[in-house]
């Protein structure tokens, strides 16, 4: 097992440089994000995470969400293509739409699921359909989703595209079947357990966020600073590393740098704006800037 590398932008650029961007390029270079998520209750979540998605470079933005809030998604991110697919009764996605989802997934380059979903048997179903599909196309999972992990580690771990996790240590305790505290005590030994057992890339957020991944190489990242802990931002970072991973990023690769640009948009905002007190959205235009030439 490896030791536990110091995430910084030295080790970025030398270990796990991003794909280059040509100047003679177009959008279709930069691949194509599917995001799936949102509902009534929590339309901004898949918002965050979209515009994310394209501040990290992807060159195509589509965004699955509720149909109910689909036009005014549409209005909000004027750059995307907006499907609005049939809700349940508690504005959840349901399961009916699941195939044309799917075919969307299978036309993009990264997919990010979970951001504004709800919890429940919709979810699960849809979980199910997309991960029996197989696809060759990298998977972000984060918020809602993680909570439907557990009972699906052979299907996760047999995702030929390779798949990211995004939890916080409470809901990697409710991935790992644990108590909170034990993560809390050692979130490096939760991000190998899930790493290993999922056969995904599974990052612990917090004051010192870890990361690993299934052939056991782990990485620390000293934080962006007390002000990353606000609503919306996990939606920022969830859209980031799928964004990358659109533009060609292996899994592992998107998200360490994923969290790194996150991180840093954090401690620029801190120097700035003040220590607490910005908001989710404003990490967004942080993002460009701090991307390597």
């Amino acid at each position: 097992m490896s030791d536990v590398r110091r995430l910084d932008r030295d080790l970025l650029l030398a270990d796990f440089p991003l794909p280059a961007v040509d100047e003679d390029g177009d959008k279709e270079d930069r691949g194509r994000l599917l995001v799936v998520g949102g509902s009534r209750e929590l339309a901004g979540a898949v918002l965050l995470a979209a515009v994310a998605g394209l501040r990290a470079g992807a060159g195509k933005l589509q965004i699955a969400t509720a149909a109910s809030i689909a036009t005014h998604v549409a209005v909000a991110v004027p750059e995307a293509r907006v499907i609005g697919f049939q809700e349940t009764e508690e504005g959840c996605l349901a399961p009916a739409g699941a195939e044309a989802l799917l075919d969307l997934a299978g036309s993009a380059q990264a997919v990010a699921i979970g951001c504004g979903l709800q919890h429940g048997p919709p979810l699960d179903a849809l979980l199910d359909a997309l991960l029996a599909r197989r696809l060759d196309v990298p998977l972000v999972l984060d918020a809602a989703v993680l909570g439907s992990l557990a009972p699906r580690s052979a299907a996760l771990g047999a995702w030929p595209g390779g798949a990211t996790v995004l939890p916080h240590a409470r809901e990697m305790a409710r991935l790992l079947e644990i108590e909170a505290g034990e993560v809390e005590r050692d979130p490096l030994l939760a991000a190998r357990t899930a790493a290993d057992r999922f056969g995904v890339v599974a990052l612990v957020k917090g004051p010192c966020s870890y990361l690993a991944d299934p052939r056991g190489r782990a990485f620390r990242f000293d934080g962006g600073g007390v002000g990353l802990a606000t609503s919306g931002s996990g939606d920022t970072l969830a859209g980031i590393v799928a964004g990358l991973a659109a533009r060609g990023a292996d899994p592992l690769t998107a998200a360490l740098w994923g969290v790194y640009l996150h991180g840093e948009a954090g401690r620029n905002l801190s120097a700035r704006v003040g220590r607490i007190g910005f908001l989710a959205r404003e990490l967004l235009d942080e993002v460009p800037g701090l991307l390597p030439d």
